[in-house]
């Protein structure tokens, strides 16, 4: 998993929000600084999906990429994570034993 980074409080306490899960849950990541580096705010910037930017400017981190696929901004981090679907969001299968897993096994049993 890709997660984009860059510098302003509110940004940065959600790229906090969103790498202390992925490590608390074991799931490897790469944080790209998009500050610091002209080619990570380029690739980030061009593989966004259009319905995904802003009406005006660019698209703030955090942006999720699982390899090169779009997983959505920290809004949608959020909601998934709010549902219990947080696997499903980063296109990763959810491990026995957590709440997700039990979720999706409960619905198939329905």
């Amino acid at each position: 998993l890709v997660v984009e980074a860059y510098c302003s409080e509110s940004i940065k306490k959600q790229q906090q929000d969103v790498m202390g899960f992925l490590s608390a849950n074991k799931i490897g990541f790469e944080e790209c600084d998009i500050a610091a580096d002209e080619d990570n705010r380029k690739w980030m910037r061009e593989n966004v999906p259009d319905e995904s930017r802003p009406a005006t400017g660019h698209p703030l981190p955090p942006q999720i990429f699982n390899d090169s696929k779009y997983c959505g901004n920290y809004e949608a981090f959020f909601d998934a994570r709010e549902d219990n679907a947080v696997y499903a969001f980063l296109g990763l299968t959810a491990p026995p034993g957590s709440k997700e897993a039990e979720a999706l096994a409960k619905k198939s049993q329905q």
